[in-house]
């Protein structure tokens, strides 16, 4: 690890030590929100935006020279991988990921050929790009996946969905065709996130955004064993692993047994009650990001509520229960991080 980064906040509260101050930074925080984001890209796909490493990692650095956090997230998507081996994603502005021919069939795992360095070439150049932007400042780079899980929703669902019934129906009717597709996208998912540690990333974050779709008995058996995987697969790159989901309250103490150092907490459940349910694990969240549309009073207020709920403690990194929303209002952003590094009390060394 560069010199630098040894005195990461970020990196600090992963592992549970003392830190300088509380870290923050913010899913989203690169893209739609930003002005100068908007500027720079244009119009077109965000896959294109992607594949133009230039593009990639001066979006990824916009949010930490506008707000000061104390960490940049790759510009990229989580079906990057999939539709860098050409199963035929797009992400369609205003809908999300959409799927040319969907996932039904034992037939399809043969689109799902195993991800190569030649296919992310882009992305191990935004990465190296940005690391070299941010070397000396000891602001890490944070990679990411999608989780086999998540990924395999939008495969199978052909979109976004708010049912989830064709997922679920391939895993209870299917689950050894369901298994051997998150087995196939756990791969991807390694490969894509080691090639990024490899680059420079210094973090990863594995999202299982639609994880809170399932039971507890269906998480389990559906999506932990190959997050597991992936997990156990970066346990020797030596960098610390973060495991979000949106709506993942009630599955939080599973995911704290995934083998992730961080378990990321979406804003319906309170910072207190989500660290008494990972047990000794390191948190990430929880701010409701709707409140970082209009209202400053508001969004700084439950800021502090955050914070008080998070009391000495170490292992906290503030974040959003969810992504940024395009609509926020950047000035508010800028004034949360304020508000977390100057009242932020989790972990913080006291002066002898």
């Amino acid at each position: 690890m560069p010199s630098a980064l040894a005195k990461s906040p970020l990196l600090l509260a992963c592992r549970n030590l003392p830190v300088p101050r509380m870290p923050v930074w913010f899913m989203r925080q690169a893209g739609r929100s930003l002005p100068e984001y908007r500027a720079m890209r244009g119009s077109g796909s965000i896959l294109d935006a992607i594949a133009r490493p230039e593009i990639a990692c001066e979006a990824t650095l916009q949010p930490v020279r506008r707000y000061g956090v104390d960490a940049a997230i790759l510009f990229s998507d989580i079906v990057v991988p999939v539709h860098a081996i050409g199963f035929g994603v797009d992400v369609v502005q205003g809908r999300g990921p959409v799927v040319e021919s969907p996932f039904r069939t034992t037939a399809d795992l043969t689109r799902l050929r195993d991800l190569e360095t030649t296919d992310i070439e882009h992305v191990i150049e935004t990465c190296r790009m940005v690391t070299s932007e941010l070397e000396g400042t000891g602001t890490p780079l944070i990679g990411f996946a999608g989780a086999p899980f998540t990924v395999a929703s939008y495969l199978v669902e052909g979109g976004p969905t708010r049912t989830f019934h064709l997922v679920k129906a391939l895993a209870h009717r299917e689950p050894a065709l369901f298994e051997a597709l998150c087995d196939r996208l756990a791969d991807m998912a390694i490969a894509f996130t080691s090639a990024q540690v490899a680059a420079g990333a210094s973090a990863i974050q594995l999202f299982d955004s639609w994880a809170g779709a399932l039971t507890a008995m269906e998480y389990e058996q559906f999506a932990l064993p190959s997050t597991r995987r992936v997990m156990a697969a970066l346990e020797p790159l030596g960098v610390p692993r973060i495991l979000y989901g949106l709506g993942t309250g009630e599955l939080l103490s599973l995911m704290a047994t995934s083998g992730a150092d961080v378990i990321g907490v979406d804003w319906h459940v309170p910072i207190d009650a989500a660290r008494t349910r990972v047990g000794a694990l390191a948190v990430q969240g929880n701010l409701d990001p709707a409140l970082c549309v209009l209202d400053r009073d508001v969004a700084l207020a439950a800021t502090r509520d955050v914070l008080a709920r998070s009391g000495d403690r170490p292992g906290h990194i503030f974040n959003l229960g969810h992504g940024v929303l395009p609509m926020s209002d950047p000035g508010i952003l800028a004034d949360v991080v304020s508000v977390v590094h100057d009242e932020g009390r989790a972990g913080v060394e006291t002066p002898s």
